[in-house]
């Protein structure tokens, strides 16, 4: 993958502001990076003459009225790149095309073959040459995956695929003669949300998600905390209610036993004996079900808790809640806030909760942000 080179620190900083921002104008650029006129004016030539920004029309302008060159924005030819990003669950591949600024163009999705490491790098090869097809310089490939990953290129442990220390990265890139970037899902999503979503240009933002299983993302200074335990599951340690279920998964009334699809569906399962799905579980609790009321207010109740937690230890200025367990809210989301409510200070500000409708692709989404990132810091952030 071709990078932003040769840039200099201070022209990488202009190209980056204006990619994740932009477009913007030189006095506004000027200011969100405290330099004078004159240092960007130097800054900013060569990135121009390359290519790599161009002036834009101010929005609702007439090309009679704009002021000379240096009023115009500036901005990124966002269709010049396209990126791939996959994500493997435990039996599909979800594969999405973007721009440069991870707007989703293109989607595919594969039943998976199976988990044979070689047998799923095959099916990404195809699924890499088919949405490939007719679309403008491909720049690379982040695929994200449930488990423990290192250094961006080795699934060191996935449960879900039941993998140990598959060096996915070389084998996708070894099919494709193209970059590969790999990371836990999780972190994908956070610094795609951080990039160009909800905590786009601020300094702490949280990422919690719910559905298989339970993952968090810390953002601090505008940038993803990355540590060796941040994917080591800590929402099967986290105990909520000492007092509360027991499920396969995670400890007596740990986030994973209250809020995980899979938990809530064996509470289900164990009191009723019938296996009924997710959505037929909210469906019911909407409709007054007993069995399925409780379950899920007991999970609305614990949400709140951990959703307060998180902001009375982290003093985030918002935290996104995504998933495919994000239905809760839509069923029991009165329940939940009331439970924030009821572990903050009185005086304490509202938790900024904002709730993303999310399926596999915004997963696939975030995958591809990682090839975006290799591109623009030219090399792969840890």
């Amino acid at each position: 993958m071709s990078s932003w080179l040769p840039l200099s620190p201070g022209e990488r900083s202009v190209a980056i502001e204006v990619l994740v921002h932009g477009p913007l104008s030189r006095t506004g650029l000027a200011r969100r990076l405290d330099l004078s006129q004159g240092s960007l004016t130097r800054l900013t030539k060569p990135l121009i003459e390359s290519g790599l920004l161009v002036e834009v029309a101010e929005a609702g302008a007439p090309a009679e009225g704009r002021q000379g060159r240096p009023s115009q924005p500036l901005d990124v030819v966002a269709e010049s790149r396209s990126f791939l990003g996959f994500k493997i669950t435990a039996d599909t591949v979800y594969g999405v095309v973007t721009t440069l600024r991870s707007d989703v163009v293109a989607r595919l999705d594969r039943p998976l073959p199976g988990r044979d490491p070689a047998r799923v790098a095959d099916l990404l090869a195809e699924m890499t040459a088919e949405l490939a097809e007719g679309r403008p310089a491909l720049a690379g490939i982040g695929i994200g995956v449930g488990g423990l990953v290192r250094e961006r290129a080795v699934v060191g442990e996935s449960p879900f695929l039941q993998w140990r220390n598959v060096p996915l990265a070389e084998l996708v890139q070894a099919r494709t003669g193209l970059p590969v970037v790999v990371e836990n899902d999780v972190a994908a999503l956070v610094e795609a949300e951080t990039w160009f979503g909800a905590g786009r240009g601020l300094d702490r933002f949280v990422v919690l998600t719910i559905g298989a299983g339970i993952g968090y993302g810390l953002v601090l200074g505008g940038k993803r905390v990355s540590c060796a335990e941040e994917n080591r599951g800590f929402g099967g340690h986290w105990i909520i209610d000492p007092h509360g279920p027991l499920t396969p998964d995670g400890e007596r009334g740990s986030a994973v036993s209250l809020l995980t699809i899979p938990s809530i569906r064996y509470q289900i399962r164990a009191a009723t004996g019938r296996d009924v799905t997710y959505e037929e579980i909210l469906a019911g609790a909407a409709a007054g079900e007993p069995m399925a009321f409780r379950v899920i207010d007991e999970a609305a109740r614990a949400l709140g808790t951990l959703v307060a937690q998180i902001a009375n230890f982290a003093m985030p200025q918002k935290i996104l809640l995504a998933g495919e367990g994000v239905g809760l809210m839509d069923v029991a989301g009165d329940t939940v806030r009331e439970a924030i409510r009821g572990r903050r200070h009185p005086l304490a500000a509202p938790v900024s909760l904002e709730t993303k409708v999310s399926d596999f692709h915004d997963w696939a989404r975030g995958a591809a942000v990682l090839a975006i990132q290799v591109l623009v810091l030219g090399a792969a952030r840890a």
